[in-house]
């Protein structure tokens, strides 16, 4: 099972606006919680790009596995701040081949953004279009066991 979580952190060196951790099955995605969602929007994207540069994580879009350097359609997350997600939507994702762009409320608070991101990334998962290769292993959120590969 893949689980990935955000925490809103006020613990990170000074200047890391975010940090993206990655072990077998996990992300955690730690974000600074006393500075303007703007910053720690944009300081996600750069995290992102360098995570799935990693040549670990796949997603698989009908009958085709994309990855970090699958040419013309290179897979990434893009977190957008889009006005037109209301507060009390919080966030929205949309996922097409070899993206996902996660809408974001602009007028949350970090910790609000946080609040959001778990539950709409663990629905995310359990579309069952992403997983991760770790030490020869193929990790997903799909009913059968694990692939040794």
């Amino acid at each position: 099972m893949l689980d990935v979580a955000y925490e809103a952190v006020d613990d990170l060196p000074p200047g890391r606006l975010a940090r993206i951790d990655e072990d077998r099955g996990w992300v955690r995605v730690r974000v600074d919680a006393n500075v303007p969602l703007a910053d720690v929007v944009r300081q996600l994207n750069i995290e992102v790009a360098d995570l799935l540069s990693s040549a670990r994580w796949f997603q698989l879009w009908d009958d085709e596995i994309l990855c970090g350097d699958t040419p013309g359609r290179a897979l990434r997350v893009e977190y957008l701040l889009s006005p037109e997600i209301p507060p009390e939507m919080g966030v929205g994702m949309a996922e097409d081949k070899g993206i996902i762009r996660i809408h974001i409320c602009p007028t949350l608070e970090v910790a609000d953004f946080v609040a959001w991101m778990n539950p709409a990334t663990k629905t995310q998962l359990d579309a069952g279009h992403w997983f991760q290769l770790y030490d020869g292993e193929i990790i997903d959120n799909g009913p059968e066991p694990m692939t040794r590969v």
